[in-house]
């Protein structure tokens, strides 16, 4: 009998993840988030990843100090029944801290991944605000419409900026990076991206910055312009948001792509007699990312805590859980 013909309901289990030290890092996700990783800086971390650039770990439960990928290969059920590469988990979950700006990239599709990028998805992304500073902006597509020769000669030049929108930031924001479009975020954001599983980023302008040893980051810059979207690009709008209630829980819809579905969940239960029952069904895992407060997760086979910054994975078709507590957490399907 194979592995995967066993039918039986996986409890969620935590994930600890990887982290990058990224020259644009600060120390929110240590600070704000106990992530606990000795990275000056730390820009980033990988809190539900197969990526081999940034593998992510079962921390409790039956798979504990197994990687989500060993998890996968071995049970590719818990992938659900969605058409996929199988073991292969296809998005990626992260949080960002910007202490200063982002390199103004693009990201190429799937179509141009695969073929030029050895097989490669590419990546489509959402960025979900937590916190930004006073003034904080992101850099979204071109003001207007920009030849490719006319974008060669800006970047050599380092004019680059002049054609950029810049777009506010504000916390609870949400955006919609699609890939192709140019893009970066601003210093004093403190984001959470879920994305699909690729780390193609193609540099096209870094401020001219410099890493630690005094050299400059590689920019893209022939493969940037192959991908970007060279029009004129409208300043995106906050999607409409509605919350539906049930007895201690509240969830809003932030992002339905072809790649995956984000919701926003409020539980607080501390008043109610119930606890809230959640579990993923058999066409895909779901991932619950708490970005605020703290409870627990209660199985048949006992209960964890969880905590700001904490991320669960819940297997295709898991068991039923009851989740207590005060939380915002992030629900996420693929």
């Amino acid at each position: 009998m194979t592995n995967k013909s066993i039918r039986w309901k996986a409890d969620p289990f935590l994930l600890r993840p990887s982290g990058k030290d990224y020259l644009w890092g600060g120390s929110r996700l240590n600070d704000d988030f106990s992530k606990e990783i000795r990275m000056e800086p730390l820009a980033e971390t990988w809190e539900c990843s197969t990526h081999p650039a940034g593998p992510c770990y079962a921390v409790n439960g039956a798979f504990a100090g197994r990687s989500l990928a060993e998890i996968l290969k071995e049970h590719p059920e818990f992938l659900g029944t969605h058409p996929r590469t199988e073991g292969e988990l296809p998005i990626l979950i992260k949080f960002i801290d910007a202490r200063q700006d982002l390199s103004v990239q693009v990201h190429p599709d799937d179509a141009y991944a695969r073929e030029q990028e050895n097989g490669q998805r590419g990546k489509t992304e959402m960025w979900y605000v937590l916190d930004a500073a006073p003034g904080t902006e992101l850099v979204y597509g071109f003001r207007r419409e920009i030849k490719k020769e006319t974008l060669r000669r800006a970047v050599e030049k380092g004019t680059v900026e002049r054609y950029l929108q810049h777009v506010p930031v504000r916390k609870d924001d949400v955006f919609y990076i699609e890939a192709g479009t140019v893009h970066a975020l601003g210093a004093g954001a403190l984001v959470a991206e879920v994305q699909e599983s690729s780390d193609l980023t193609y540099r096209l302008y870094d401020y001219d910055r410099t890493d630690k040893n005094g050299r400059k980051r590689e920019l893209h810059v022939e493969r940037a312009l192959a991908v970007a979207d060279l029009g004129g690009s409208a300043e995106p709008r906050q999607p409409l948001r509605v919350l539906k209630y049930r007895q201690g829980c509240a969830m809003e819809l932030l992002c339905r792509c072809r790649y995956f579905e984000v919701y926003r969940m409020l539980i607080n239960t501390e008043r109610c007699r119930s606890l809230v029952e959640y579990q993923s069904d058999s066409s895909s895992f779901r991932v619950l990312l708490c970005v605020g407060g703290c409870g627990s997760v209660v199985t048949e086979e006992g209960s964890f805590h969880f905590f700001k910054g904490d991320c669960m994975f819940f297997p295709a078709d898991s068991a039923k859980v009851r989740i207590h507590g005060r939380a915002q957490l992030l629900d996420v399907r693929g």
